[in-house]
């Protein structure tokens, strides 16, 4: 369901990222090489760097529960990757961007029942709003929205906003809060064009979109 308003909305909301951990054990498993080779490390909660566990790099995952999102820099920096159940042999199975085939932190992201986003054309929550409840948007131009994405509030769930149409390109995480400026989601410039939740499934079964 989605609602194009051009009001501003203005109500804070509690983060809830440090509240009490889910009951059921989340686990990534990483391999040093593709195709599920070489050193393995097992991880049921946050890891700042891969390499203090004795793992050079990684060439393939197997998340046996999650959802997670790995980094390409150590302490959760650089580029984020979404990872949710099911095998990634190698790295371009967990990324369509292209531009970068390196992991170095992970860390658990919290599943939700129910999804709602408000998404604002400026920062501060200003201009233009859309809001999307229980749905995955593959192209924000197709509901009668822009690209330009400046500040969001995250209501229900976490979802994953992709910077071009069809869930590709760079990838930006939005966990429950406010963004009252798109450097809050680490990104660089107020691009978002394709917007989807992010569940305890694999939704696609080789882990990134295909067009």
């Amino acid at each position: 369901m989605l609602k194009f308003l051009f009001s501003p909305f203005y109500t804070n909301y509690m983060m809830f990222y440090h509240s009490p951990v889910p009951l059921f054990v989340l686990q990534v498993v990483v391999f040093e090489f593709e195709n599920f080779r070489g050193k393995k490390v097992e991880l049921s909660a946050e890891c700042k760097d891969v390499i203090e566990k004795g793992c050079e790099k990684v060439g393939s995952i197997i998340v046996e529960s999650g959802p997670w999102v790995a980094f390409e820099c150590q302490a959760f920096g650089g580029e984020q990757f979404v990872l949710e159940k099911g095998e990634y042999p190698r790295w371009s199975t967990w990324t369509n961007s292209q531009t970068n085939n390196c992991l170095l932190s992970f860390r658990p992201l919290r599943d939700s029942a129910d999804h709602k986003l408000h998404l604002f054309e400026n920062p501060g929550y200003a201009g233009r709003k859309m809001e999307i409840v229980d749905d995955d948007v593959p192209s924000m131009w197709v509901h009668g929205f822009q690209d330009r994405v400046a500040s969001a509030k995250a209501l229900n769930g976490t979802w994953v906003g992709y910077m071009f149409p069809g869930y590709r390109g760079r990838q930006y995480i939005f966990e429950h809060g406010d963004y009252k400026h798109w450097n809050d989601w680490g990104a660089t410039v107020p691009q978002i064009q394709s917007v989807r939740r992010v569940r305890d499934m694999q939704w696609h079964k080789r882990g990134c979109f295909i067009f």
